[in-house]
């Protein structure tokens, strides 16, 4: 049996999770890529970060994007959240804060999730090819919505 998500239960959902798939579109093609995540339920959107590169320079150019989160048990047994929303860039001090905001908030979702709480971002997200600062970005949240199939009791 397929039904629908209420809002407040697709926020339940991101909050239990750390990874999605990110669709963002470059010139006239569409990519999507995993990252990783942390939904900010204080701001109703998605934190990440990324190197500079093709899919921050595609965001920056066209910054509506689309988010897929998953949990999948079975065939049988799922569940997934769509979301729309708005790639934003976050710049000077505040990307400090946010990345800290991410790290902790991942980690806290892993530890949960998992039993284990990673030191390090290295540890649950993409290592950075430079030293420097990565791009702090979030994903304001202009629609969700949520299906999820569960073996009829």
């Amino acid at each position: 049996m397929i039904t629908d998500l209420g809002i407040e239960e697709c926020k339940e959902f991101l909050s239990k999770n750390y990874l999605g798939h990110l669709g963002y579109i470059s010139g006239k093609d569409p990519f999507v890529t995993t990252i990783t995540l942390f939904y900010d339920a204080s701001e109703n959107s998605i934190l990440s970060y990324a190197a500079i590169g093709h899919k921050i320079m595609a965001m920056r150019n066209n910054n509506r994007v689309t988010l897929h989160v998953e949990n999948v048990q079975s065939i049988q047994e799922w569940s997934s959240v769509l979301i729309h929303g708005i790639f934003e860039e976050i710049e000077g001090s505040a990307a400090k804060k946010y990345l800290h905001k991410f790290a902790q908030g991942v980690q806290d979702t892993i530890e949960k999730l998992k039993g284990e709480k990673p030191k390090f971002i290295s540890d649950f997200s993409g290592r950075l090819q430079k030293r420097d600062m990565p791009i702090i970005y979030r994903i304001k949240i202009n629609g969700i919505t949520g299906k999820i199939r569960t073996l009829k009791t």
